[in-house]
């Protein structure tokens, strides 16, 4: 006999995405699937784009964003409670389905916990294990019944593995198609510059302890360029960290800068300091030529290089050059290479050469056009709803 419509109950997905990066790429397929769907039920962790479209949220991004070795270990207590606790709402909850986005270290860990309660995993935008840690794969094939890759060279990785990926196209570039941006002339104006000088972008990070490590050599280096070239700056701020801590670092410094959205900062700027992660993929797709930097605690340094396997640390140069490549499209400033005089040198070798800054737009536009695709977000939301 069949159930009434009254009595079906509502499908339940759990989502887990534990970094501001990723909340933004699920919050388009969960937008979709909403749609499609909307009495299903979506819980786990995420932050403000997931909040929005009404998933209940046991932890916030905020909570969760613990990035490096020594201060992964630091939280460990905090951690470990996340875990008990997400453990314990999934049983309670019992999801029809879950969509686990990159933050490997826990998402693999509850990858295992839904195999053993029979509940099928949808992984979207897969750990780095061609990078790092590529042991992970074996717990992938045993535990992940879908595995949704951003970067075409992760199908043949996987493959090699004996493991069915999906290139579903990446959500940068879906995410970035959807903004609108005003002429360059009318923003200059809007904000005051002069039409002669030249912009440089300043990216310090979206997490608090890479704003601490990096922003104050890159005020430096700011300092040191605006001394040579007539140069205004924008600042792009993540919309959850308190401008109270730029703004400590820019009085500290002695430099003055104009705040607008990340995303103007790198349609608007002739060049961009920027700090590896998905900052340098965005940076990309709009083809501003770039310094990446990057700097962690010395322990951090001293773990990571022992552990990764690849000559570039930039998704910008991984796309641009190939997984495995020696050659850099953008150039990168590791650890104590980044610091305010070296930045600097980088930063006026590329605005003092045109044909430097043209050629690398070329090869950034170049790589942007491999990384398109049907929308990623309704095929992952396509996906689900096989499930759901």
């Amino acid at each position: 006999m069949m159930q009434s419509p009254q009595t079906i109950r509502p499908k339940k997905l759990f989502v887990l995405a534990g970094e501001v990066s990723g909340d933004l790429h699920a919050a388009g397929p969960v937008r979709e699937l909403l749609a499609a769907r909307p009495e299903t039920k979506v819980f786990g962790v995420g932050g403000r784009k997931l909040a929005e479209l009404g998933a209940e949220l046991l932890y916030t991004t905020d909570q969760m964003s613990i990035m490096g070795f020594v201060e992964v270990l630091k939280h460990a207590s905090f951690l470990r409670k996340v875990i008990r606790d997400l453990k314990a709402a999934i049983v309670r909850e019992k999801p029809d389905a879950a969509l686990l986005i990159d933050y490997p270290g826990m998402n693999l860990h509850l990858a295992a916990f839904f195999r053993e309660l029979g509940i099928p995993v949808i992984y979207y935008i897969s750990p780095q294990v061609w990078a790092w840690k590529e042991r992970r794969v074996e717990k992938i094939r045993a535990c992940v019944d879908r595995l949704l890759v951003i970067f075409d060279f992760e199908v043949d990785f996987y493959r090699r593995h004996g493991i069915e990926a999906e290139f579903v196209g990446n959500p940068v570039v879906e995410e970035l198609a959807e903004l609108e941006f005003a002429p360059k002339p009318g923003f200059l104006g809007r904000m005051g510059i002069d039409p002669a000088a030249r912009i440089v972008g300043l990216l310090p990070g979206s997490r608090k302890q890479e704003i601490e490590k990096i922003f104050p050599a890159m005020l430096g280096a700011a300092k040191r360029i605006r001394e040579q070239a007539d140069t205004v700056f924008l600042l792009g701020r993540a919309p959850h960290i308190d401008p109270a801590l730029y703004d400590r670092h820019l009085r500290e410094a002695g430099v003055e800068s104009l705040v607008c959205s990340s995303y103007e900062v790198m349609q608007y700027s002739d060049l961009a300091l920027v700090t590896s992660g998905t900052a340098t993929l965005e940076s990309l797709c709009f083809a501003v030529p770039m310094v990446v930097l990057y700097k962690t605690s010395p322990l951090n340094y001293f773990i990571g290089k022992r552990l990764v396997k690849l000559h570039n640390i930039a998704l910008a140069n991984i796309v641009a050059c190939g997984l495995l490549s020696e050659r850099q499209a953008v150039p990168e400033l590791i650890q104590h290479e980044a610091n305010a005089p070296e930045i600097a040198r980088t930063a006026l070798n590329i605005l003092g050469d045109p044909s430097v800054a043209s050629a690398m737009r070329r090869e950034l536009q170049e790589a942007r056009a491999r990384l398109s695709s049907d929308s990623p977000s309704r095929h992952v939301a396509s996906v689900l709803l096989e499930y759901l």
